[in-house]
């Protein structure tokens, strides 16, 4: 008689990817609560919305980061492709002095092609997304410096620029709701890509991809092309946020950027995308951007030194990912 062997029991804590989404909603309530509790000024108007115009940017610069890091990849260029966006929108607007409207595709376009070229980079060539994204993260830095000639580029003779963020068509309609549009543009490009990845087909590649790579090739799939277009998808988006970002300063930045894709990792993370890929949703990427947006406030209005938050927001990502890790040795 042969003995079989029965499977491991894993006896460690479980937590699923719903669970860990309303842990970080939980979270979320909880800062509101404290800070409001602390600081009288935490839920006054304007402050609640420096928080949401905050959002507003590491929130779409988050939703690009879910789609790659969904795959299984990283891509640590999103802050730099961002101010290289910034510029192009410089560029077009300010030196060559073409309508709005151009500036906005342009800008855009600017960022669906460094994200092509990320996603062939680490798709054709096969270099592994953290040194791909790691060099383009370079590349677009110093690009951005030599494109502006180092020097800040301002938008004062675009009419309406400033408005794609700060101005508030809510505002214009009920004065009471003086919500940002940058808000809205947040929730515009969160519901588009909620929208991708359950409904369409790259979508389901996107997720396909992170959960098993070699299953989808073996299938007949042709993996580099999705794989190219969820980097391109991610591109555009962080076309979106240099528009954002500019807007709201009114000047495309080139020195600004690098360290933005910190806070969007960690966004991602807190909201219960998994690292290792296959898992993710837009939802929670968009609560773990409120939480470093919500933390970094509070903080900021204790009159918390600023080198103490980082510990704060550095050690809530690595609980994050603890969580991560639990609810992976439960499936």
């Amino acid at each position: 008689m042969t003995d079989t062997a029965a499977p491991a029991q894993n006896t460690g804590p479980r937590i699923s990817g719903a669970f860990h989404r309303l842990l970080a909603f939980s979270g979320l309530i909880a800062l509101v609560v404290v800070f409001s509790l602390a600081s009288p000024n935490f839920m006054q108007t304007q402050n609640v919305l420096a928080i949401l115009q905050a959002t507003s940017v590491n929130g779409v610069l988050a939703i690009a980061a879910t789609l790659v890091i969904i795959t299984g990849g990283i891509d640590l260029s999103v802050g730099t492709l961002m101010t290289f966006c910034a510029v192009i929108a410089g560029v077009l607007l300010t030196y060559l002095g073409l309508p709005l409207p151009v500036g906005v595709v342009g800008a855009i376009l600017a960022g669906v092609c460094c994200g092509l070229v990320s996603g062939v980079v680490v798709a054709k060539l096969k270099v592994p997304p953290f040194i791909a994204t790691l060099g383009m993260m370079l590349i677009l830095k110093g690009l951005s410096l030599v494109i502006s000639s180092t020097k800040p580029i301002y938008f004062n003779d675009t009419p309406g620029f400033t408005q794609i963020s700060s101005g508030s068509i809510v505002g214009s309609i009920f004065p009471a709701l003086p919500i940002p549009n940058g808000v809205l543009i947040l929730f515009g490009v969160a519901l588009l890509a909620a929208f991708v990845l359950t409904k369409t087909a790259l979508g389901r590649y996107t997720f396909a991809l992170g959960s098993n790579e070699e299953a989808v090739r073996l299938s007949g799939v042709n993996v580099d092309r999705w794989k190219i277009a969820v980097y391109a998808a991610a591109g555009g988006i962080c076309g979106v946020a240099g528009l954002l970002i500019a807007s709201r300063l009114n000047s495309a930045q080139p020195a600004l950027g690098q360290g933005y894709e910190l806070d969007a990792i960690a966004a991602v993370v807190i909201g219960g995308t998994s690292l290792a890929g296959g898992r993710g949703t837009i939802l929670g990427t968009l609560i773990g951007a409120l939480i470093i947006s919500v933390l970094a406030n509070g903080l900021r209005i204790l009159s918390v030194p600023q080198e103490w938050q980082t510990v704060v927001t550095g050690a809530i990502i690595i609980l994050a990912v603890y969580a991560d890790i639990l609810r992976r040795r439960s499936l």
